[in-house]
């Protein structure tokens, strides 16, 4: 079941629909980094100490050339935290797409079955702030216990592979069941969804590829999710809106 469905997502990452979410969410995610780029340029620029002449006048004039050395390595730093963040940011940004993801994937693989449907545009923001902070958290215990030898590489992947999977399949049971069934689902199959994880977790390991583990891990969900229901038909759709 888990490698049928990270199978099914493998075949899809580079259809159409999936490049397309993968160019738009890299676009965003490069415009928001060089913003903030710029925006702390400015700022680091401004602490530089280009005004301590004006309060300290006389001061020997290699102080200035300590605050220009400054903000350059202030800049190279920053630029560096920036890269770093190219894969969580992209995350994020990934969320407001993840529900094109799954119709792609609803549309390939599964056009007899009833649609699900679209997660509220506040509830998906809500959900990408989750995963960023999930992915931030987790690498941060990882990172922690990079000190214990023998159990950093085994923490990251046991750790990522929880929250991963946890996240993505509840987005993708939210398509078609109440939160409350998402999360009952969820429990009555976490060791078969934790597993799952680990797939998750081995694509988000390797630099560059990591980019495309918000659409991997949405799609490998949205497979195993229609895999675990097709086997518990007595799940609960979400009611319908009242016209």
């Amino acid at each position: 079941m888990i490698f049928d469905a990270a199978r099914l997502a493998i075949s899809q990452l580079f259809t159409p629909p999936f490049r397309s979410v993968f160019f738009k969410t890299i676009g965003l995610t490069l415009l928001l980094l060089v913003a903030s780029w710029f925006g702390a340029k400015e700022l680091f620029e401004y602490l530089a100490m280009p005004w301590i002449d004006q309060l300290f006048p006389g001061l020997p004039s290699w102080v200035g050339w300590l605050g220009l050395i400054a903000a350059i390595v202030a800049g190279i730093g920053l630029a560096l935290v920036l890269a770093l963040l190219i894969a969580p940011v992209s995350a994020v940004v990934a969320g407001i797409f993840l529900d094109e993801i799954a119709e792609a994937v609803e549309r390939d693989t599964y056009p007899q079955d009833p649609p699900g449907k679209a997660v509220p545009l506040g509830q998906s923001l809500v959900l990408s702030v989750k995963f960023f902070g999930i992915v931030v958290i987790g690498n941060v215990i990882a990172l922690l216990l990079l000190l214990v030898p023998g159990v950093n590489l085994i923490a990251f992947f046991v750790v990522n592979a929880y929250l991963l999977s946890r996240e993505f399949f509840q987005f993708a049971a939210m398509r078609f069941v109440s939160e409350a069934d998402a999360r009952e689902l969820r429990r009555r199959n976490s060791g078969t969804i934790f597993l799952a994880g680990f797939v998750i977790a081995a694509l988000l390991s390797v630099p560059i590829v990591n980019l495309l583990t918000p659409l991997f891990g949405a799609a490998m969900m949205m497979h195993l999710y229609k895999a675990i229901a097709a086997r518990q038909p007595a799940t609960r759709r979400v009611p319908e809106p009242a016209r």
